[in-house]
């Protein structure tokens, strides 16, 4: 058994033995040394050297596996799920190695033998009290948007899980990487569903283990050697949130990193094409109308919205080719859904805005929204709207979007991240109970609609009706897709085992080293 080590508060002054000094600059000569204060050296417990890192975007909620910052845990070998997916969208086994369907509602999970990053065993009971939580967390995980389910330990190592109404899609759900599976010790003694009562640091499963947390700037993780799938060929990694995307290009050239997510589009030409991984993937950049309050409460204005909007000019000028037009929800990525698409009917006829004011707002995060924001300003303005356009990092607006501050927003977001289940983002974008719905759109016809294809168990059928249910989405102008997106990462070229993937949760693995 593993020696648990002595868990790091990330509020506390940090380790002389980790980055010694934060960086002023976004990243600057010296900023991702090694903690033993070498360069590219293995540790002296054995094992590759330590990967640098360069992510786009900071933690905004503390950590916590339920919200967005799930994806930055996953990404970086932290957490992992009961399952996990494969290149074609299925469930393969994570912590379960094995799962079968009991009845509608139950299905039986057997876990493998796994140990937690703490030293303790990852058990039955404790899977059921992190699934519990995740179930309790307010708001809800977007993975378990419409679900209600319950965790047992059915004896052995098995669980079983009953959801409240038929599931046949929880193996893909459970591979969210918001439904991680953490130790008790993660939890403390804070009320059930508060965010900041979670900390993922020394207590997942993942082959890394976050030692250090240094604010939104920077992090360190170690190997785990305990890890079930063998130990990590890195010893550890260096990570930085950088959100200017010119400074994580230009750290890859230099040499100041080994790995940079999210190279914009005009940094790509200045990297060795050796170092651009440009992969296709589930992620749709869409214009988001605040259907409850405000100028886009009228489905009319809504329409003259949509109207004014020219995606060409996006992916030729913005995107210089490396995206496709908005086609919906789903895009090229999603190969099933062209032949699936239905027309959306029952739009309102757009009426002139008359200079209707409103406030646009976006990310810089991602470099190219603030481009495609100030081009959608230029239309709209065209179009006979007065525009205000607003932009902050991510951490700074979510909150702002979700409460409804503004008319409409640009986001990108990744339709089958969540859970991998094409009707899931549905859910939880665009109904009236979804947790991440920029758009506020609460409307009776959309709700039968996504409700209608939870209930679809055979997979042609539940693609068919979430092809439908986006039809009746976008009838409604909330949404107007704008680009689906490829991402481009950057790769150093002694780097081998990276793995980004269409649905953005992979990229560091056991597997990753230099």
């Amino acid at each position: 058994m593993r020696v648990p080590r002595s868990l790091r508060n990330p509020d506390r002054p940090r380790r002389p033995r980790l980055l010694a000094t934060l960086c002023v600059a976004p990243l600057v000569a010296g900023c991702f040394a090694s903690p033993g204060g070498g360069d590219s050296k293995a540790s002296a417990a054995g094992g590759g050297p330590r990967l640098r890192v360069a992510l786009a975007f900071p933690p905004a909620e503390n950590l916590s596996p339920y919200g967005a910052d799930a994806t930055i845990l996953s990404r970086l070998g932290v957490t992992e799920g009961l399952t996990a997916l494969d290149g074609n969208g299925s469930a393969v086994p994570g912590l379960a190695a094995s799962w079968r369907r009991e009845d509608d509602r139950a299905w039986l999970f057997t876990l493998r033998e796994a140990v937690f990053q703490d030293g303790t065993d990852v058990t039955p009971a404790a899977v059921a009290a992190s699934l519990a939580r995740a179930g309790e967390a307010r708001p809800a995980p977007a993975a378990l948007a419409g679900v209600t389910l319950t965790a047992k330990a059915a004896g052995g190592a098995a669980v079983r899980v009953t959801t409240d109404s038929p599931d046949p899609v929880l193996p893909l759900r459970l591979s969210s990487p918001s439904l991680a599976v953490l130790s008790p010790k993660a939890y403390g003694n804070g009320g059930s569903g508060q965010q900041d009562a979670v900390d993922p640091v020394g207590t997942a499963t993942g082959p890394f283990e976050i030692t250090r947390v240094t604010g939104t700037g920077a992090a360190a993780l170690d190997r785990f050697d305990d890890y079930w799938g063998g130990r990590a060929q890195a010893s550890g990694i260096d990570v930085r949130f950088v959100a200017d995307g010119a400074a994580r290009a230009n750290a890859l050239r230099t040499g100041q990193v080994d790995l940079a997510e999210a190279i914009p589009v005009a940094q790509a030409a200045t990297l060795d094409a050796g170092a651009r991984r440009e992969t296709a993937t589930t992620r749709t950049t869409s214009l988001h109308l605040n259907a409850k309050s405000g100028v886009f409460e009228d489905p009319a204005l809504r329409a003259a919205a949509r109207a004014a909007v020219d995606a060409s000019v996006l992916t030729e000028g913005v995107y210089e080719g490396h995206a496709d037009a908005g086609a919906g929800i789903y895009g090229p990525a999603v190969t099933w859904a062209q032949g699936k698409r239905v027309r959306p009917a029952g739009r309102a006829r757009a009426v002139a805005p008359g200079g209707a004011s409103i406030t646009l707002a976006t990310y810089d995060n991602r470099p190219e929204l603030p481009e495609v924001a100030q081009v959608l300003k230029q239309q709209l303005e065209k179009a006979g709207f007065t525009v205000k356009l607003e932009v902050r990092e991510y951490s700074r607006v979510e909150s702002d979007a979700l409460a409804g501050r503004f008319d409409a927003f640009v986001a990108a977001r990744n339709s089958l991240l969540d859970t991998g289940d094409p009707v899931s983002v549905l859910a939880g974008d665009f109904t009236c109970d979804g947790g991440y719905n920029l758009a506020r759109l609460c409307d009776a016809d959309v709700d039968r609609a996504v409700g209608k294809a939870q209930a679809a168990a055979d997979a042609d059928e539940r693609q068919e009706a979430a092809m439908a249910a986006e039809a009746v989405i976008l009838g409604t102008d909330a949404v107007v897709p704008l680009v689906h997106q490829r991402i481009i990462t950057g790769v150093a070229a002694k780097v081998s085992g990276v793995l980004p993937d269409p649905y953005e949760r992979t990229l560091v693995t056991a597997g990753t080293r230099r």
